[in-house]
Formats: structure tokens, C-alpha cells, sequence
């Protein structure tokens, strides 16, 4: 393909997502004019390509994680996780905003879904953010941006995408996503203490041993799901797309049959739930094999490694750039097509920099959740305006102290890949 055909793989995206069209049929589109411009490959080419971007074992964790988290969302386990959390902190100012974080870090590492996060731990802790002083505009907005700590930590449904694309091992990007995660939310933390003291929010009621020991008991089996998620990766028992499918396993067994949280007839709403969102991810997944096929043998990334190369801007302009450009794109995509479109475009260029694959998909990781709740579109403000009803224009005033520190956040994992790479050592 020419260079000025070329262009249409990126004007011919942007043009389509302006006028509404669905993320799958602009890739998909894509592909088809870039199958007219190429010179001698057959159209069997597309669907053998749509098939084939399906045919791989780690993606067979993204339904199941998806319907892991719905059953835990709904079943009772994210309920008595932000109980346990609320009993551990509670009794200083601020414990409110603390519990919120802490459980959006651990429903996230239990479900992999940034919107799921922020449903399940929005649902149950809005109403006590607002009770407590908060105000609607502050507790929206922490629900929003803590929920996108979920696209960090694993088991993170991006990071299993990303791992995909750029053929590079689940469990290492999972290692390296954890010490990022624990970072952005510490950063949130000790912003919403300083604002906590700064307005006087009351402080809750305090905590002790037996309030502790009681919630401990009572959030044992729902805490159960970690160990058997990490403990079973990384303790050698299972793949984590076999981990998946445990979750999934143990979270119907536990909501069920131990707390009893859940009906038969609400199960069945889950999975289909689930289905649906399952077919959506899917589909774009179909697409962009499509794209990423045709942008990879047209030449286009590799012409790309040349120009930026030929700018000199080494690892540190270059990592500058490409963070700029995944905290636009993902203010506008969701995580997975994101991934799919940039991953082949970009990851000759930072290699060729000599930047790690593993810390490039955590950087990644980190725009795209910062994208979550960027105004004007990214997908959790609306997830937060959908489910709570709170005005978007509320939200986007509210969401930016979250955006400077956590893009400074961002800035600290990209220049600092010790935090991404530390735990992966001997990996």
C-alpha cells in the first residue's frame, strides 16, 4: 500500500467513530479498503484472519473472568469485601473514600472489569459516600476513577488482550501489573485522606477487634477468591485461563451455597448478562485481527520505527508521546480495542527504543485507565451518570483532581519500570 493509502488506517477509524459507527464495523471496514488497495491477497484472507484472531487458549479467560465478576457483583462477595475493608479502617477521617479505593482494588483483582468494579462497589457504598459528607460530585467521581484500577490489576482483562497481541506471557504481565496498581490507589489514598481532613468529614464509627474478627469470618469465603486465583497461578496448579474458569466455579459455589445470595433465575440473568457482554468484546476482537493483520503486512510499523527514529527522541520522548496518544485514544475507546488497534502499531517502536514489552503493556494499562474516566468520553464517567444518575457535568468537574494525580502517577510507572518489573524478575 502507498504511503497516502496508508493513511486510511488511521483517517478512515476516525472518521467512522464520529459519525456513531460500532467499534467493530470501523475496524472491520478498515480492513475491506485496505483489501482493495493491496495487490495480490485473496478475500478468503478476512475471514480466515476473523476466525483465526478468536483461536487462542489466554483469551478463553475473558468470558470467564466477565461472568466471575458479574456472580461476585451480584452474589454477595463484593458486599462483605467492602464490609471487611470498612472494618479494618474505620474510626479515622476519610475511612469512607480509604474502603472504596481498597475495594475496587480487591473486586478488581477478583474480576478483571473496570465498569464491573464501579457497579458493584458504587451500588453498595454511594449511598454511605454521600451520608457521609462527601457530597454527590466527590463520590461519583472516586467511584469512577478507583473503579479503573481494575484494567491494572490482575487478573486484568486488558493485560490478557495485551499478552495476546504482542505475544508476551499472561502470568508475567500479571506480576508486573500488581506494584502500578498498588501505586495508583496509594496515590488515591492519600489524596482523599488530605481531602477528608481539608472539608472535616465526619469520621465513621471506630473499629474494633471483635467488629474485625466478625467481618473476617463473615468475608473469609469471598476473600477465598484470591487465594484461589494467585495461589493456583502462581503456586504452579493452574494456567490463568484455567484460573478463569475456577472463579467462576467458586464464585457460583460460594454465592449459592454458602451465602445463599443469589436464585437460580438471578443466575440465569448474570450469564445472560454476561453473554452479552462477552459478544461485544468478541466480535471487536474478530475485527481487529482483521486490521492489525493488514496494518502489520502493509509496512506501516515499520515505516514508523524509521521516522521516530529519525527524530532521535529516544526512550524517554519517545514513551512521552506515546502516552499522549493512548490517554486520547483511550478517552474515547474501551481498553480492548485500544489495545488491539495501537499494540501492533506501537510495540516495534518502544522495542526498537529498547523498552521492555512487559513494562510497555503496563504503561499502556495505566493510560487506558486514566482514559476511563477522562472527560468527554471516557466510558466510566458514563458508566457512573448511567447506574447513579449523577450529571456528566458534575462528573467532569469532579474527576480532575483524580486525572493530575494519577497522570502523574502514570508518569512515575513510565520512568521509573523497576515498579512494573520488580516482582517479574526470574520470570
Amino acid at each position: 500500500m502507498s504511503g497516502m493509502a496508508g493513511w486510511l488506517y488511521i483517517l478512515i477509524p476516525v472518521v467512522l467513530l464520529i459519525l456513531g459507527f460500532p467499534i467493530y464495523l470501523l475496524l472491520l471496514i478498515t480492513g475491506l479498503v485496505a483489501l482493495y488497495f493491496a495487490q495480490g491477497v485473496e478475500p478468503s484472507v478476512v475471514p480466515t484472519t476473523m476466525f483465526g484472531s478468536l483461536d487462542s487458549f489466554p483469551l478463553i479467560a475473558i468470558p470467564f473472568f466477565i461472568l466471575a465478576g458479574e456472580i461476585m457483583g451480584r452474589g454477595g462477595i463484593a458486599k462483605r469485601i467492602i464490609a471487611w475493608v470498612l472494618a479494618l479502617v474505620g474510626g479515622i477521617r476519610g475511612s469512607l473514600a480509604v474502603t472504596t479505593i481498597a475495594s475496587s482494588e480487591i473486586f478488581g483483582a477478583m474480576s478483571g472489569s473496570a465498569l464491573g468494579t464501579v457497579a458493584a462497589v458504587g451500588r453498595l457504598l454511594l449511598p454511605a459516600l454521600r451520608e457521609g459528607g462527601y457530597g454527590e460530585r466527590f463520590a461519583t467521581s472516586l467511584i469512577s476513577a478507583s473503579g479503573a484500577i481494575a484494567v491494572i490489576i490482575p487478573p486484568s482483562i486488558p493485560l490478557i488482550i495485551y499478552g495476546v497481541v504482542a505475544q508476551q506471557a499472561v502470568t508475567v504481565l500479571f506480576l508486573a501489573g500488581i506494584l502500578p496498581a498498588l501505586l495508583i490507589g496509594l496515590i488515591d489514598a492519600t489524596y482523599v485522606l488530605t481531602y477528608a481532613r481539608a472539608k472535616n468529614v465526619p469520621i465513621t464509627t471506630g473499629t474494633d477487634w471483635k467488629t474485625v474478627w466478625k467481618a473476617t469470618r463473615d468475608a473469609s469465603w469471598a476473600l477465598g477468591t484470591l487465594v484461589v486465583l494467585f495461589g493456583g497461578i502462581y503456586g504452579g496448579v493452574f494456567t490463568p485461563t484455567e484460573a478463569a474458569g475456577v472463579a467462576v466455579v467458586y464464585a457460583f459455589v460460594v454465592s449459592k451455597f454458602i451465602y445463599r445470595d443469589i436464585t437460580w433465575a438471578e443466575l440465569w440473568d448474570i450469564t445472560a448478562s454476561s453473554a452479552q457482554i462477552n459478544s461485544q468484546i468478541l466480535i471487536i476482537l474478530t475485527a481487529a485481527g482483521v486490521y492489525s493483520w493488514f496494518l502489520t503486512t502493509s509496512g506501516i510499523p515499520q515505516r514508523l520505527v524509521a521516522a521516530i527514529g529519525g527524530y532521535h527522541l529516544g526512550p524517554v520522548g519517545t514513551l512521552l508521546l506515546f502516552n499522549l496518544v493512548f490517554l486520547v485514544v483511550g478517552s474515547f475507546l474501551e481498553p480492548a480495542p485500544a489495545i488491539l488497534i495501537m499494540t501492533p502499531l506501537f510495540l516495534p517502536v518502544v522495542e526498537a527504543v529498547g523498552v521492555s514489552p512487559i513494562h510497555f503493556g503496563i504503561i499502556i494499562a495505566v493510560n487506558l485507565s486514566v482514559g476511563m474516566y477522562m472527560p468527554p468520553f471516557g466510558l466510566n464517567l458514563f458508566g457512573s451518570h448511567s447506574l447513579f444518575g449523577t450529571p456528566l457535568g458534575l462528573l467532569y468537574r469532579g474527576i480532575i483532581p483524580f486525572l493530575i494525580i494519577n497522570l502523574a502517577g502514570l508518569l512515575i510507572i513510565t520512568f521509573f519500570p523497576e515498579i512494573s518489573l520488580a516482582l517479574t524478575h526470574g520470570r
